[in-house]
């Protein structure tokens, strides 16, 4: 009787976990019955099954995102996802790092240009609940900062902190479709771009629409620009914007933390 050769150990888990993503795909080999025989229908329904979970996970993440485009539309495009998306890590709350990606290239939601957006934050939201934590800069701590010699010195953003960027008004449109707003998109929206701070203060996640005249230092603060650049970006942006208030801001929503070094999230 001829030997039979089993793949490589790493190269068996790869196919199992290809296979497992991508209902093209045969069974890997080794998934047998207790004949010997392949067992393709009983793969398909572990393989479905873990579709369905990383779906969920998902939706559970993006509770916006699926509001917006109603649950049959969402599932499509999350299963659309799930096909070419395996997991990078074992815990399933980091799933979905590169939905809002997949979102702006995802044809069938192409005239909803928001929508990538409102992703990005909800993405954040999830970073900033779970980041690790740090003592914040607290206002006490500011007046050494201003000092003329202290203005080159970088920054350090708070593990928790995050600023969304975005020419729609994508903090508007989350705010308004949580589940106790009692609002939807069909509100009076101003459509204009929105810069939106997530912070998690007093271990709780808080979303913020900055003020207009204070988007330009916040990019500069987050983009890692020492505080003195950071105010003549903002200045040089907006005449209406005011360099300490917009630092008392950040520090009293915790966009900060101890420190001077730079700690720049994604």
């Amino acid at each position: 009787m001829p030997a039979t050769f089993a793949p490589p150990f790493a190269e068996s888990q790869a196919a199992f976990a290809q296979a497992l993503m991508r209902a093209d795909l045969p069974p890997p080999i080794g998934v047998r019955t207790a004949r010997g025989a392949g067992d393709a229908g009983r793969f398909a329904v572990y393989r479905n099954n873990v579709h369905v979970g990383l779906m969920r996970a998902l939706a559970a993440r993006f509770p916006v995102v699926e509001r917006l485009v109603g649950a049959d539309f969402f599932a499509g495009m999350a299963r659309a996802f799930v096909q070419d998306h395996k997991p990078r890590s074992p815990v399933i709350m980091e799933y979905g790092e590169d939905f809002p990606a997949f979102i702006a290239g995802f044809a069938p939601a192409g005239d909803l240009v928001y929508l990538p957006d409102v992703a990005r934050l909800e993405a954040a939201w999830t970073r900033a609940y779970h980041a690790a934590d740090a003592a914040p800069l607290a206002l006490s701590d500011l007046a050494p900062l201003v000092q003329e010699d202290a203005l080159a010195a970088p920054l350090r953003l708070h593990p928790a902190a995050s600023l969304i960027v975005s020419a729609h008004p994508v903090g508007t449109i989350w705010g308004a479709h949580q589940e106790a707003s009692g609002v939807t998109l069909d509100a009076d929206i101003a459509w204009r771009g929105e810069s939106v701070l997530i912070t998690r203060p007093a271990l709780e996640v808080r979303v913020t629409l900055l003020p207009p005249h204070d988007h330009a230092f916040a990019q500069a603060v987050f983009s890692g620009a020492a505080l003195g650049a950071a105010g003549e970006a903002g200045l040089q942006a907006s005449p209406d914007c005011d360099f300490g208030n917009a630092l008392v801001g950040l520090v009293a929503l915790g966009a900060l933390a101890e420190g001077t070094d730079k700690e720049i999230m994604p």
